[in-house]
């Protein structure tokens, strides 16, 4: 695989580190800013609704720009969410940081897929588009239990500032391992939504929304419940989490 791929592995698992790890500090975010842990809930419900926006946005948005200056513009946008976020005075400009970086994550994915497969033979186009997302994976086993454990020993604003850290890793990675991007041809997006015509795209999509919806509205509060149903103490949710992302790995 070519050495490239890896700057895309790290954008991914900044990326996925970032949107799960709220799950695991949501009760000392929510104590940090004297609000209920309902309230604090909403940096995961900001961020998901930044994706639902800045994907189909910034694609467009960014069809005539180098797939590589996009790349960089997307990670530089999301260190400055992240830092904004870090350094939230409110909850209320933490949230605008969630939403800052949320608006890279679909685009991140959408365009890394096309150069990760431009970049290798036709037949080994899956298998380069597979090491990119083996960053979400390496970000749920690893980077949200070691974010959770910074965020209960030193602070969940340390754990924002390092996630920033990989952003800007992964703009140096982008800038220096992606070889030039040609500019993309034309494309008509009306003509993309004629799929919506498609019944057994609608039933995908419908899969696709309910299912992860339904995990995922679960695990933002899996802290608050492993703490005030089942005991745990505050110390253990970074094993906690470990053991829940690993399960969601195997789901």
């Amino acid at each position: 695989m070519p050495l490239a791929l890896w700057a895309l592995a790290i954008g991914a698992f900044g990326i996925g580190t970032t949107e799960f790890i709220i799950a695991g500090l949501l009760p000392v975010i929510a104590a940090d800013f004297n609000v209920t842990i309902p309230v604090a809930g909403n940096l995961a419900t900001a961020y998901a609704l930044g994706v639902f926006v800045g994907a189909p946005a910034l694609i467009i948005l960014g069809s005539k720009v180098p797939r590589k200056a996009m790349l960089v513009f997307l990670m530089l946008l999301f260190v400055a969410g992240n830092l904004v976020t870090a350094f939230a005075p409110t909850l209320g400009i933490a949230i605008l940081g969630r939403i800052i970086t949320s608006l890279t994550h679909g685009a991140f994915f959408g365009i890394g897929s096309i150069i990760a497969a431009d970049m290798v033979a036709p037949s080994k186009r899956v298998r380069a588009i597979a090491f990119m997302f083996m960053g979400l994976t390496v970000a749920n086993l690893i980077g949200v239990p070691v974010g959770t454990w910074i965020g209960q020993h030193l602070s969940w604003r340390d754990a924002f500032m390092v996630i920033a850290a990989i952003g800007v890793v992964t703009v140096i990675s982008v800038g220096m391992l992606i070889p030039h991007q040609p500019r993309p041809e034309n494309h008509n997006f009306a003509h993309e939504f004629n799929a919506f015509r498609n019944v057994n795209v609608l039933l995908a999509m419908g899969i696709t929304v309910f299912g992860p919806g339904a995990f995922f509205t679960s695990i933002t509060y899996i802290a608050p419940m492993m703490i005030g149903l089942a005991g745990y103490s505050e110390s253990s949710l970074a094993w906690l989490m470990l053991a829940v992302r690993s399960g969601a790995i195997c789901r």
